[in-house]
């Protein structure tokens, strides 16, 4: 797990759109980096849809989000049509953020083992370090208890 206080792994991407972003884009600004399992299921789309509720708070803070899991551009497409998601979706079919911010691990889930994507969320500050970090979060929570932080209501 990366620590606060560390610089924050660059990393370039493809968009729902298929347009390359990189973090290093939003140099100069806090951005909400979130990692999560897969589109469409269950607690992605409540994550994804709770960000979706508070994301004119993140934008009048002026703080971007975005979201990040090993889904297709395609699927990422059908993500944010269907749900009207208006943050930004990476898709890391290869890994590479995903393996740079360590959230790829081993999962257990009924007794089975398989390595899948740790529900984790970082706040990167302007200069590019890690700000916070809340590894294993609730999907239904993680927006609001992000914004808080942001507005300093929250450790």
């Amino acid at each position: 797990m990366l620590e606060v206080g560390m610089k924050a792994p660059d990393f370039t991407l493809a968009d729902k759109d298929g347009n390359m972003v990189s973090l290093s884009d939003f140099a100069g600004k806090r951005v909400v980096l979130y990692f999560y399992p897969k589109d469409n299921t269950p607690g992605c789309t409540r994550q994804a849809c709770a960000f979706a509720r508070t994301y004119e708070d993140y934008r009048d803070l002026d703080v971007p989000v975005i979201g990040i899991s090993k889904d297709s551009v395609a699927s990422h497409l059908k993500f944010a049509q269907k749900y009207e998601l208006p943050f930004v979706l990476l898709a890391d079919p290869d890994l590479q953020a995903i393996q740079a911010y360590d959230v790829w691990k081993e999962k257990k889930l009924y007794g089975k083992v398989s390595m899948g994507v740790v529900r984790t969320t970082y706040v990167i500050d302007p200069q590019g370090n890690i700000e916070k970090v809340m590894p294993k979060v609730k999907p239904d929570t993680n927006a609001d208890e992000i914004l808080a932080y942001l507005k300093g209501e929250a450790q």
